[in-house]
């Protein structure tokens, strides 16, 4: 998942109450000059919508938005703030590291997965935002442009060494150095709170069991009821993920909402009826290369019939590469309209001032189901039944 901040200001249709903080107990808005008509269903908490900036991290973003609403859920309060550069400045060397054993044949960028937090998680800990802000200048966006070049730059010119005398201690010194550079030193200790912490006691301390987290989605190219790689390219170190039928795969997302679990949700939102700006996530039944401007436009001035997602419709879109794992988001609830076509509420990373909708989105069920690469939840938040059969002890 590496989706880069949107640049366009939005105008969005949909009336945010920018006081107004999630859970949402009423419809989010009822669009101005339209015909769309919400009723929540439900509405779980989540902490603020943050910025990644210009940077490929929504990976880390909408993991860190997930696991403080767990912590909300678990009853811990709304006070944690995890530090997302932590989780990527702790991923960039392991990535390089991963590169350069691959000859230079896997992805070295800044995207990522939900199984990198989880991994970074078990292996360093977390922190809070405020002990690691991930940038020397707090006023100015997120940007890793150069930060990420120049490692790429490090070690591309590693794995192309035609003396094949790699030295991994120098490789690992250039990146980290490069890291501290652009990122900030990583604490090793910390006072937060006026108790002393290292990353990994703090981590503890919140109470979230990484194990407790599976990774789930819906592909036929691989047996249903158990665990395989996906294949996308940000899925670089390999992790794996239950495979379910489409059927089950939409229980799942339903139920952990009404029974009051979020989840992290990998899409691809390159669709023409992805409307960040305008507060909507759409899959026509009728096709866009069928569509008149004005019928285009129409889209996010009234309901339409949705396309009918089926199994085969989805897979054949992941086989042509037309859905990849290109963002990370927060799912944190659920909608109807007035034709009872159900919505999810989808947190954002993008800001608060792209859109009018408080960096918020709905995407409509048709659009989750059909261009969604994986989810990450609790797995208590799968159905008994369903857990079973892939093997989950909950």
């Amino acid at each position: 998942m590496k989706k880069l901040f949107i640049t366009t200001i939005a105008i969005c249709s949909f009336t945010f109450s920018k006081a107004q903080q999630a859970p949402y107990q009423e419809p989010l808005s009822n669009m101005k000059g339209s015909e769309y008509k919400f009723t929540v269903v439900k509405s779980l908490d989540a902490n603020a919508v943050q910025n990644q900036g210009q940077t490929g991290t929504c990976w880390s973003f909408s993991s860190m938005s997930f696991f403080e609403s767990e912590l909300i859920r678990m009853g811990k309060g709304k006070d944690f703030n995890f530090a997302e550069m932590y989780i990527a400045r702790k991923a960039y060397p392991l990535k390089a590291d991963n590169y350069v054993r691959m000859h230079g044949r896997a992805n070295m960028a800044e995207g990522g997965g939900f199984s990198d937090v989880v991994n970074v998680m078990k292996k360093y800990g977390l922190v809070p935002e405020e002990v690691y802000p991930g940038k020397k200048n707090l006023k100015e966006a997120h940007n890793h442009s150069v930060l990420e070049a120049t490692i790429k730059g490090i070690t591309s010119a590693v794995a192309d060494d035609k003396n094949n005398k790699i030295d991994f201690e120098a490789m690992h010194t250039a990146v980290e150095s490069t890291c501290d550079a652009f990122l900030g030193k990583a604490p090793e200790k910390f006072t937060y709170k006026g108790k002393e912490y290292t990353p990994k006691s703090y981590a503890e301390a919140t109470g979230i069991n990484p194990d407790d987290y599976v990774f789930l989605t819906s592909f036929t190219h691989h047996p249903f009821y158990s665990k395989f790689t996906l294949e996308v390219p940000d899925n670089w170190n390999w992790d794996q993920m239950y495979n379910l039928p489409l059927n089950e795969f939409q229980v799942v997302m339903q139920s952990a909402i009404n029974n009051g679990f979020t989840f992290a949700w990998a899409a691809d939102v390159s669709e023409k009826g992805f409307k960040f700006k305008e507060g909507l996530a759409v899959v026509p039944e009728m096709p866009f290369s069928e569509m008149s401007d004005a019928e285009k436009a129409d889209l996010v001035k009234k309901p339409h019939t949705q396309f009918k997602v089926t199994q085969e419709n989805r897979q054949l879109a992941f086989d042509n590469y037309e859905t990849q794992d290109d963002h990370g988001m927060h799912i944190v609830g659920l909608v109807k309209d007035q034709n009872s076509t159900p919505y999810y509420i989808v947190k954002n990373s993008w800001g608060k001032d792209r859109n009018e909708c408080d960096g918020y989105f709905y995407a409509s069920e048709a659009y989750v189901l059909y261009k969604t690469t994986s989810i990450m939840l609790h797995k208590k938040a799968i159905p008994a039944a369903i857990a079973k059969k892939l093997g989950i002890v909950q």
